[in-house]
């Protein structure tokens, strides 16, 4: 079986949490810091669209004892970013893509699975919908490009939301509080 892998996604193996996190799987489940938890049992992955995201989960995981990369391996903990895959060699980690239907189109999906396991279906959060979804609505923005065409508009919920200058359309970005000035370019 594999984990769904859109945005950059933070991956460990289920064994390691059970045997590591205060709480064991309950307790990762219980300290996530968003809705897009899932595992195959074998490994588990929460999503993010931002870098700065991940840096301050990992740094979470660091604290509790978890090692990230030693040199250029990643040991307990591996990033692996939707369109260019792992951040760093993993052992125990292979990173690619399957077909999941959805409306009745083949779509090819990044996902990630332990090395051996050769099951095909793709656990995914909850709420993930393959219509909605970054696999299908993906869209790189540069830093310079954000603050050139993104607006602020408001932050709810975990999610910035800005207004596109060039379409009028809505823009979705989880995540800490982005500073108005900044985003807006002003």
């Amino acid at each position: 079986m594999a984990v769904l892998a859109e945005a950059i996604s933070v991956i460990l193996r289920f064994q390691t949490i059970e045997a590591r996190y205060p709480g064991g799987w309950e307790g990762y489940v219980k300290g996530a810091p968003n809705k897009t938890l899932c595992t195959d049992q074998r490994l588990a992955r929460v999503g993010f669209m931002a870098p700065a995201d991940v840096a301050n989960f990992i740094s979470r995981l660091e604290r509790l004892g978890f090692e990230f990369v030693c040199d250029g391996n990643a040991i307990d903990v591996c990033v692996v970013d939707q369109l260019q895959g792992p951040t760093a060699r993993c052992a125990w980690l292979e990173y690619l893509h399957m077909d999941i239907y959805g409306d009745g189109q083949t779509i090819y999906t990044a996902v990630c699975r332990e090395v051996g396991d050769h099951r095909n279906d793709v656990s995914t959060p909850g709420s993930w919908d393959i219509r909605a979804s970054l696999t299908r609505n993906h869209q790189w923005i540069s830093n310079q490009e954000m603050r050139d065409r993104l607006e602020l508009m408001r932050h709810e919920n975990g999610v910035n939301v800005f207004r596109d200058r060039s379409t009028g359309k809505e823009v979705y970005l989880s995540g800490t509080q982005v500073d108005s000035d900044t985003a807006s370019g002003d």
